[in-house]
Protein backbone atom coordinates (compact mmCIF):
# COMPACT_ATOMS: atom_id res chain seq x y z
CA UNK A 1 0.00 0.00 0.00
CA UNK A 2 1.33 3.65 -1.26
CA UNK A 3 3.37 5.00 2.03
CA UNK A 4 1.29 8.14 3.17
CA UNK A 5 2.06 10.56 6.17
CA UNK A 6 -1.18 11.87 7.79
CA UNK A 7 0.13 12.71 11.18
CA UNK A 8 1.84 16.13 10.24
CA UNK A 9 0.81 19.14 10.82
CA UNK A 10 1.46 21.47 7.89
CA UNK A 11 2.14 25.16 6.92
CA UNK A 12 0.47 26.34 3.56
CA UNK A 13 1.86 28.94 2.12
CA UNK A 14 0.51 30.49 -1.05
CA UNK A 15 2.28 32.65 -3.44
CA UNK A 16 -1.28 33.91 -5.20
CA UNK A 17 0.89 35.76 -8.21
CA UNK A 18 2.52 32.36 -9.20
CA UNK A 19 -1.35 30.14 -8.90
CA UNK A 20 -4.51 30.31 -10.70
CA UNK A 21 -7.18 30.32 -8.13
CA UNK A 22 -8.92 27.55 -10.51
CA UNK A 23 -6.13 25.36 -9.03
CA UNK A 24 -6.65 25.50 -5.62
CA UNK A 25 -9.09 22.90 -4.52
CA UNK A 26 -6.73 20.36 -6.85
CA UNK A 27 -4.05 21.51 -4.65
CA UNK A 28 -5.68 21.19 -1.01
CA UNK A 29 -6.68 18.00 -2.01
CA UNK A 30 -3.13 16.97 -2.77
CA UNK A 31 -1.86 18.37 0.65
CA UNK A 32 -4.40 16.39 2.66
CA UNK A 33 -2.66 13.26 1.61
CA UNK A 34 1.01 14.71 3.52
CA UNK A 35 -0.31 16.05 6.52
CA UNK A 36 -3.22 18.42 7.92
CA UNK A 37 -2.87 21.70 6.90
CA UNK A 38 -2.57 23.66 10.43
CA UNK A 39 -2.12 27.11 8.89
CA UNK A 40 -3.09 28.28 5.75
CA UNK A 41 -1.88 31.60 4.22
CA UNK A 42 -1.92 32.96 0.48
CA UNK A 43 0.14 36.13 -0.31
CA UNK A 44 -0.88 38.84 -2.83
CA UNK A 45 -1.61 42.63 -3.47
CA UNK A 46 -5.44 42.23 -3.07
CA UNK A 47 -6.27 45.83 -4.06
CA UNK A 48 -5.06 44.59 -7.77
CA UNK A 49 -7.99 43.78 -9.98
CA UNK A 50 -6.74 40.17 -11.11
CA UNK A 51 -7.28 39.45 -7.47
CA UNK A 52 -11.04 39.51 -7.59
CA UNK A 53 -12.12 35.82 -8.63
CA UNK A 54 -10.09 34.91 -5.47
CA UNK A 55 -12.88 35.45 -2.90
CA UNK A 56 -15.06 32.90 -3.26
CA UNK A 57 -12.06 30.49 -3.33
CA UNK A 58 -10.22 31.27 0.09
CA UNK A 59 -13.68 31.30 1.99
CA UNK A 60 -14.34 27.60 0.49
CA UNK A 61 -11.06 26.58 1.89
CA UNK A 62 -10.83 28.60 4.75
CA UNK A 63 -7.15 30.83 3.71
CA UNK A 64 -5.74 33.34 5.17
CA UNK A 65 -5.03 36.45 2.51
CA UNK A 66 -1.99 38.51 3.67
CA UNK A 67 -2.43 41.98 2.02
CA UNK A 68 1.62 42.63 0.29
CA UNK A 69 1.31 45.99 -1.79
CA UNK A 70 3.75 45.89 -4.69
CA UNK A 71 6.74 48.33 -3.69
CA UNK A 72 7.92 48.06 -7.06
CA UNK A 73 6.25 47.66 -10.19
CA UNK A 74 6.75 44.86 -11.85
CA UNK A 75 8.22 43.14 -8.92
CA UNK A 76 6.64 40.14 -6.93
CA UNK A 77 6.22 41.69 -3.01
CA UNK A 78 4.85 38.18 -1.58
CA UNK A 79 8.53 36.69 -1.09
CA UNK A 80 9.90 38.57 1.61
CA UNK A 81 6.55 38.13 3.18
CA UNK A 82 6.22 34.60 2.55
CA UNK A 83 9.91 34.04 4.07
CA UNK A 84 9.40 36.28 6.94
CA UNK A 85 6.24 34.14 7.92
CA UNK A 86 7.47 30.59 7.28
CA UNK A 87 10.73 31.77 9.81
CA UNK A 88 8.22 32.90 12.47
CA UNK A 89 5.78 29.55 11.92
CA UNK A 90 9.69 27.39 12.09
CA UNK A 91 10.68 29.11 15.63
CA UNK A 92 6.84 28.46 16.98
CA UNK A 93 7.42 25.09 16.73
CA UNK A 94 3.37 24.69 15.63
CA UNK A 95 4.15 22.89 12.69
CA UNK A 96 5.74 19.63 11.55
CA UNK A 97 6.10 21.03 7.73
CA UNK A 98 5.44 23.61 4.85
CA UNK A 99 4.27 23.19 1.66
CA UNK A 100 5.35 26.27 -0.56
CA UNK A 101 3.08 26.81 -3.31
CA UNK A 102 4.80 28.61 -6.00
CA UNK A 103 6.91 28.79 -9.52
CA UNK A 104 9.64 31.22 -8.31
CA UNK A 105 13.25 30.18 -7.41
CA UNK A 106 13.27 32.79 -4.86
CA UNK A 107 11.76 30.09 -2.42
CA UNK A 108 14.83 27.99 -2.59
CA UNK A 109 16.85 29.62 -0.37
CA UNK A 110 13.97 29.00 2.09
CA UNK A 111 13.28 25.71 0.93
CA UNK A 112 16.93 24.64 1.92
CA UNK A 113 16.90 26.46 5.26
CA UNK A 114 13.72 24.43 6.26
CA UNK A 115 14.99 21.56 5.54
CA UNK A 116 17.92 22.22 7.77
CA UNK A 117 15.93 22.60 10.70
CA UNK A 118 14.41 19.12 10.23
CA UNK A 119 11.25 20.26 8.28
CA UNK A 120 9.50 18.24 5.88
CA UNK A 121 8.79 20.21 2.63
CA UNK A 122 6.74 20.16 -0.35
CA UNK A 123 6.41 22.56 -3.27
CA UNK A 124 4.11 22.61 -5.52
CA UNK A 125 4.30 24.44 -8.86
CA UNK A 126 3.81 24.65 -12.52
CA UNK A 127 6.46 22.85 -14.95
CA UNK A 128 8.24 25.85 -15.97
CA UNK A 129 9.77 26.13 -12.13
CA UNK A 130 13.55 26.54 -11.95
CA UNK A 131 15.09 23.14 -11.08
CA UNK A 132 16.83 25.07 -8.58
CA UNK A 133 13.69 25.11 -5.94
CA UNK A 134 12.40 21.51 -7.43
CA UNK A 135 15.26 19.67 -5.86
CA UNK A 136 15.25 21.78 -3.03
CA UNK A 137 12.11 20.71 -1.62
CA UNK A 138 11.67 16.76 -0.34
CA UNK A 139 8.84 16.37 -2.61
CA UNK A 140 7.82 18.56 -5.26
CA UNK A 141 4.21 18.09 -7.33
CA UNK A 142 3.40 19.94 -10.72
CA UNK A 143 0.01 21.96 -10.96
CA UNK A 144 -0.42 20.37 -14.31
CA UNK A 145 -0.11 16.86 -13.07
CA UNK A 146 -3.03 17.69 -10.42
CA UNK A 147 -5.16 19.56 -13.11
CA UNK A 148 -4.79 16.27 -15.09
CA UNK A 149 -6.24 14.45 -12.57
CA UNK A 150 -8.61 15.93 -11.87
CA UNK A 151 -10.27 15.85 -15.21
CA UNK A 152 -9.26 12.12 -15.52
CA UNK A 153 -11.51 11.03 -12.53
CA UNK A 154 -14.20 13.31 -13.46
CA UNK A 155 -14.67 12.11 -16.80
CA UNK A 156 -14.25 8.90 -15.19
CA UNK A 157 -17.19 9.34 -12.68
CA UNK A 158 -19.17 10.70 -15.11
CA UNK A 159 -18.64 7.08 -17.19
CA UNK A 160 -20.03 5.51 -14.42
CA UNK A 161 -22.80 6.99 -13.61
CA UNK A 162 -23.79 6.75 -17.59
CA UNK A 163 -22.69 3.19 -16.95
CA UNK A 164 -24.90 2.80 -13.90
CA UNK A 165 -28.18 4.68 -14.30
CA UNK A 166 -30.18 3.33 -12.27
CA UNK A 167 -27.87 3.54 -9.04
CA UNK A 168 -28.22 7.48 -9.63
CA UNK A 169 -31.75 7.65 -10.53
CA UNK A 170 -34.21 10.23 -9.26
CA UNK A 171 -35.25 9.04 -5.37
CA UNK A 172 -37.96 6.83 -5.35
CA UNK A 173 -41.01 6.08 -2.86
CA UNK A 174 -41.44 2.92 -2.87
CA UNK A 175 -41.38 1.76 0.55
CA UNK A 176 -40.61 -2.28 -0.24
CA UNK A 177 -37.11 -0.68 -1.09
CA UNK A 178 -34.61 -0.75 1.78
CA UNK A 179 -34.31 3.15 3.18
CA UNK A 180 -30.45 2.83 2.25
CA UNK A 181 -30.90 1.93 -1.16
CA UNK A 182 -33.61 4.49 -1.92
CA UNK A 183 -30.95 7.77 -0.56
CA UNK A 184 -28.26 6.03 -3.07
CA UNK A 185 -29.23 8.13 -5.90
CA UNK A 186 -28.28 11.28 -3.28
CA UNK A 187 -24.34 10.46 -3.38
CA UNK A 188 -23.73 13.04 -6.33
CA UNK A 189 -21.16 12.98 -8.98
CA UNK A 190 -18.87 15.39 -7.01
CA UNK A 191 -19.17 12.57 -4.22
CA UNK A 192 -18.46 10.01 -5.95
CA UNK A 193 -15.39 11.98 -7.85
CA UNK A 194 -13.99 12.49 -4.18
CA UNK A 195 -14.16 8.70 -3.12
CA UNK A 196 -12.91 7.73 -6.48
CA UNK A 197 -9.95 9.99 -5.85
CA UNK A 198 -9.22 8.79 -2.35
CA UNK A 199 -9.29 4.99 -3.49
CA UNK A 200 -7.44 5.24 -6.09
CA UNK A 201 -4.85 7.40 -3.91
CA UNK A 202 -3.96 5.03 -1.61
CA UNK A 203 -4.88 2.08 -2.75
CA UNK A 204 -2.09 -0.52 -3.15
CA UNK A 205 -0.63 -1.97 -6.39
CA UNK A 206 -4.19 -4.47 -6.84
CA UNK A 207 -6.12 -0.96 -6.48
CA UNK A 208 -7.15 -2.44 -2.86
CA UNK A 209 -7.26 0.63 0.23
CA UNK A 210 -7.77 0.52 3.56
CA UNK A 211 -11.86 1.30 4.37
CA UNK A 212 -10.76 3.23 7.76
CA UNK A 213 -7.50 5.02 5.33
CA UNK A 214 -9.88 5.71 3.40
CA UNK A 215 -12.97 7.82 5.32
CA UNK A 216 -9.96 9.67 7.46
CA UNK A 217 -8.52 11.02 3.99
CA UNK A 218 -11.76 11.90 2.61
CA UNK A 219 -12.72 13.71 5.53
CA UNK A 220 -9.23 15.48 5.37
CA UNK A 221 -9.98 16.59 2.05
CA UNK A 222 -14.20 17.75 2.75
CA UNK A 223 -14.23 18.09 6.43
CA UNK A 224 -18.32 18.71 5.83
CA UNK A 225 -18.37 14.75 4.31
CA UNK A 226 -20.31 12.84 6.41
CA UNK A 227 -22.37 9.36 5.63
CA UNK A 228 -25.30 10.78 7.18
CA UNK A 229 -25.49 13.56 4.68
CA UNK A 230 -26.77 11.08 2.27
CA UNK A 231 -28.94 8.83 4.38
CA UNK A 232 -26.40 6.41 5.79
CA UNK A 233 -25.83 5.42 9.24
CA UNK A 234 -21.64 4.79 8.46
CA UNK A 235 -19.48 4.85 5.51
CA UNK A 236 -19.34 1.01 4.97
CA UNK A 237 -23.33 0.85 4.08
CA UNK A 238 -22.70 3.93 2.01
CA UNK A 239 -20.19 2.51 0.29
CA UNK A 240 -21.51 -0.95 0.08
CA UNK A 241 -24.24 0.51 -1.73
CA UNK A 242 -22.39 1.58 -4.42
CA UNK A 243 -21.25 -1.77 -5.64
CA UNK A 244 -22.04 -1.19 -9.22
CA UNK A 245 -18.82 1.01 -8.84
CA UNK A 246 -16.50 -0.52 -6.25
CA UNK A 247 -15.41 -3.87 -4.82
CA UNK A 248 -15.96 -4.30 -1.47
CA UNK A 249 -13.40 -7.23 0.77
CA UNK A 250 -13.98 -8.21 3.84
CA UNK A 251 -10.87 -9.97 5.09
CA UNK A 252 -10.33 -11.38 8.78
CA UNK A 253 -8.60 -9.70 11.39
CA UNK A 254 -6.19 -11.07 14.36
CA UNK A 255 -9.30 -10.07 16.79
CA UNK A 256 -12.07 -12.92 16.24
CA UNK A 257 -15.18 -11.35 14.81
CA UNK A 258 -13.88 -8.76 13.77
CA UNK A 259 -13.45 -7.60 9.49
CA UNK A 260 -11.00 -5.38 8.05
CA UNK A 261 -12.86 -3.69 4.95
CA UNK A 262 -10.53 -2.79 1.41
CA UNK A 263 -12.31 -1.40 -1.29
CA UNK A 264 -11.52 -0.58 -4.73
CA UNK A 265 -12.82 1.13 -7.74
CA UNK A 266 -14.46 -1.69 -10.24
CA UNK A 267 -13.55 -0.30 -13.16
CA UNK A 268 -10.17 0.91 -13.63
Amino acid sequence: MSQITIELKLAVLIDADNVPYSNVKGMMEEIAKYGTPTTKRIYADWTKPNANGWKSVLLEHAITPIQQYSYTVGKNSSDSAMIIDAMDLLYSDKVDGFCIVSSDSDFTRLAIRLRESGMKVIGIGEKKTPNSFIVACDRFIYIEVLEGAIKKNLRRAEQLVAKNPKAFATPTTDIKKPVEKEITSKVDLQTIELIEATIEAIGDDDGWAFLGDVGNLIVKKKPEFDPRNYGFSKLTPMLKSLTDILEIDERDSDKKGIKHVYVRLRFS
